[in-house]
């Protein structure tokens, strides 16, 4: 109690005058906004004592000693003083005129107070948090918290700075607390209630993926603010109306204003931020409450908890020719018997306790095409995690997915990465290459000339466009891509079937490279060999990229 009577006392000396913060007071400001108006930092937040009334009696040491201070009358430098009582400060029918009592930790939770007094405890509101995190089973190691407030506590902030530049602009405490020195009503909170936080969940705040979001709405005095935007709109339409000479609105015109209002009301926040930051004083002084009327009830406050996503990467491989890489629903009706996003995705959701998932992978393969080799590189983005996973949950997650009796798909080098990787595989999607094992037909015996005509070529530059089967999905455009290598491997006992083996640039469409789709493929092995060529069977045998090797 001691500390908090030091801390209190100075930041009472800190602040202007004791008849400025008492006039503050007067017109219903909470002393955490006066703290932060004034720049205030430090422990004076967090302290639960801090009432109106309290601040007031530190306050009375200070004025004691102001010997030219005259309660309500004028003294030797000509402004009024007020007097401020402790009647007004216990007023529990009213709430901090700026904050609408989110500093003052008061607010309605499921049209219920989650707090009993105008003054709410730190220590109960800081407890309701940390059940509301426990009750729903967060594992965390850490937190970061969010707050959203509603516009109407900026517009009145500046009503406030409005009045007190009308009222002290001349004094020298004013020109130095400029607004840009103040604190903002989110700063606050989180310095009000952060220690006890962490007390009570046992962890330390910081930059954390854990996240706990405090939001704060206020219907009626949203209401209004958009009211006076309204208006402020309304009397720009009627100096317009005025110059161009028409004394009166027609009917057209009426019903474009309501339109207009209507609109302005169902305005974002970021909206009406703008607005309110590009009105002028005058005009935001015409049209506003100056200072703001206190509120009769606080903020409703909806507490949510959740974790940034987290992201599970690694390199697939995949077996069947009836396994697409996502989910592929046509009509109701599933195509192939699973996917490589399902598989791996439900058991990643299932270790880390998450709400939902994404798959990323660096390129596709047909559902017909098998992914060997050292697999392809892919995220898992798991939404709102209940469990971090260690190392050992991640190796968990691939011991279920490769111990399957399926053994449709594989996982290697499974391991926990950050939000970067995501970047830095779509960058190197694009210049990675890609090696494949087709088995092709020609329509006629190969010869040695045939064999050496396609392992001569290196570096060979295709133009393709999109292909037929997929037009129907994808803009009709045309791609020059490159076939780094091809060799051919005869197989025993044919002289009509091999197969080729062949190294390309990302995006090369491989199927229709070999049969030419109609001549949309040129060259193609088809062109190349004066036959007809088609594929039979296609596999991916390797990804060239440095990501998750």
């Amino acid at each position: 109690m001691e500390e908090t009577r030091e801390i209190l006392s100075r930041t009472a000396l800190s602040l202007p005058s004791p008849h400025v913060v008492l006039d503050l007071l007067s017109v219903g400001v909470c002393p955490r906004c006066i703290f932060r108006l004034f720049g205030v930092h430090g422990q004076a937040y967090c302290c639960s004592a801090i009432t109106a009334s309290v601040l007031q009696s530190f306050l009375e040491e200070q004025k004691s000693c102001d010997n030219g201070t005259v309660e309500n009358r004028l003294v030797s430098d000509g402004l009024v003083r007020c007097s401020y009582t402790s009647q007004e400060s216990e007023d529990d029918h009213a709430y901090c005129c700026i904050c609408l009592g989110v500093l003052q930790l008061a607010c309605q939770q499921d049209r219920k107070m989650l707090t009993t007094s105008k003054e709410g405890s730190i220590d109960d509101f800081t407890a309701t948090i940390a059940e509301l995190v426990k009750r729903e089973n967060h594992h965390i190691d850490g937190f970061s918290i969010e707050v959203s407030i509603p516009p109407v506590i900026v517009a009145n902030e500046r009503a406030v700075w409005m009045y007190m530049k009308k009222k002290y602009n001349c004094e020298d405490w004013f020109k130095d607390k400029i607004p840009s020195q103040h604190i903002s009503v989110k700063d606050a909170l989180r310095l009000s209630i952060n220690t006890s936080l962490e007390n009570h969940l046992g962890v330390k705040s910081g930059v954390d993926l854990f996240r706990i979001r405090l939001n704060y709405s206020h219907l009626d005095a949203s209401r209004m603010l958009q009211s006076s935007l309204a208006n402020n709109h309304t009397c720009k339409r009627q100096k317009t109306d005025k110059k161009d000479n028409r004394d009166s609105l027609d009917d057209s015109h009426k019903s474009n204003l309501k339109n207009s209002n209507e609109h302005l009301c169902s305005e974002s926040d970021s909206v009406i931020l703008r607005t309110l930051e590009s009105m002028l004083d005058h005009a935001f002084c015409e049209h506003f409450v100056i200072p703001p009327e206190k509120a009769l009830k606080p903020c409703l406050l909806t507490t949510t908890c959740y974790r940034m996503p987290i992201y599970i990467g690694g390199r697939y491989l995949k077996f069947s020719r009836r396994v697409s890489q996502s989910c592929w629903i046509i009509d109701d009706e599933r195509m192939g018997e699973a996917s490589v996003e399902e598989i791996v995705g439900s058991n990643a959701l299932l270790v880390c306790k998450g709400d939902n998932y994404k798959f990323h992978a660096a390129g596709r393969e047909d559902i017909d095409v098998r992914m060997l080799g050292s697999g392809r590189p892919f995220l898992v983005e798991v939404s709102n995690a209940h469990c971090m996973p260690s190392m050992i949950d991640v190796q968990l997650i691939a011991e279920k997915i490769n111990n399957s009796d399926k053994k449709y798909v594989r996982v290697r080098n499974l391991k926990l990465v950050n939000n970067q990787a995501w970047t830095l595989m779509r960058e190197g999607e694009a210049e990675k290459q890609k090696q494949y094992a087709a088995l092709v037909w020609t329509s006629r015996a190969l010869t040695e000339e045939d064999l050496h005509s396609i392992s001569s070529r290196k570096d060979l530059d295709i133009i393709q466009r999109t292909p037929i089967r997929v037009l129907h999905r994808r803009s009709p455009l045309e791609r020059k891509k490159i076939i780094h290598w091809m060799n051919i491997e005869r197989i025993a006992g044919s002289c009509q079937y091999f197969l080729l083996h062949l190294c390309t640039q990302a995006g090369t469409y491989i199927k229709e490279f070999v049969h030419g789709d109609l001549g949309r493929t040129h060259p193609s092995i088809g062109s190349i060999l004066g036959c007809r060529a088609e594929i039979l069977q296609l596999d991916v045998t390797d990804v060239k990229m440095d990501f998750f090797d």
